[in-house]
């Protein structure tokens, strides 16, 4: 983000970062990927026993090396995009209070990323169960761009803390918020709603104010 001054380009370089970690794994971490193994199946095994009633047999289904390595490249990916906007956060409420929640709202990627990683992420999920946790590094982007839309959407009318809070609360429980969310993001690539919410002279967005606040 230093060098391009370009926070979605250094979103998307979460994408080779996550790859790149789960290849890795793959191709070097063959005894470390099996001890992984072994312990989620233990862990299934004991929710199996939990759950099962009487003569009523509960399968689990059980991760096998490759869905591990393609975990902890979405983990790794994950997990840097969160401390870049962590610090991001940081430097801007030091030098430039405000600066980072415009520049959050405005992250955006072009149709032709956009549907890259999209059909990435397809052809990867399609490709069979054990590479769906890999298609979570395609889709991770997109969903940071959908978010930034709620956020773009909800400063354009002027909504407060209370309704993002809100937002995220179903985000975080429930997948067809989920994919909402990057359906959305993958839209605003082609139609740019940003622009369509864009307030006209004079057009006041603050947050709305209770009766408390009055």
């Amino acid at each position: 983000l230093r060098a391009t001054v370009n926070l979605p380009l250094a979103v998307l370089a979460s994408v080779p970062v996550g790859f790149l970690t789960g290849l890795g794994v793959a191709a070097l971490g063959g005894e470390y990927l099996d001890q992984i193994v072994a312990v989620f199946g233990d862990f299934i095994g004991a929710m199996e026993q939990q759950l099962s009633q009487g003569a009523e047999q509960v399968v689990l289904a059980r991760p096998d090396a490759r869905q591990i390595a393609g975990m902890l490249g979405a983990g790794t990916a994950a997990s840097s995009v969160l401390c870049l906007l962590l610090a991001r956060y940081w430097q801007a409420a030091l030098y430039h209070p405000g600066g980072f929640g415009q520049e959050f709202r405005a992250l955006y990627y072009p149709p032709v990323v956009a549907g890259l990683l999209a059909l990435g992420a397809v052809a990867l999920a399609g490709a069979g169960a054990e590479y769906r946790t890999w298609a979570v590094i395609c889709v991770l982007p997109l969903a940071l761009a959908g978010l930034a839309l709620v956020h773009a959407r909800a400063a354009a009318r002027g909504q407060g803390k209370g309704w993002l809070i809100g937002f995220y609360v179903a985000w975080l429980f429930f997948d067809p918020v989920k994919l909402l969310v990057v359906v959305a993001a993958i839209a605003d690539s082609w139609f740019k709603f940003r622009r369509r919410w864009a307030p006209g002279p004079g057009t006041d967005v603050s947050p709305r104010k209770t009766d408390e606040d009055r």
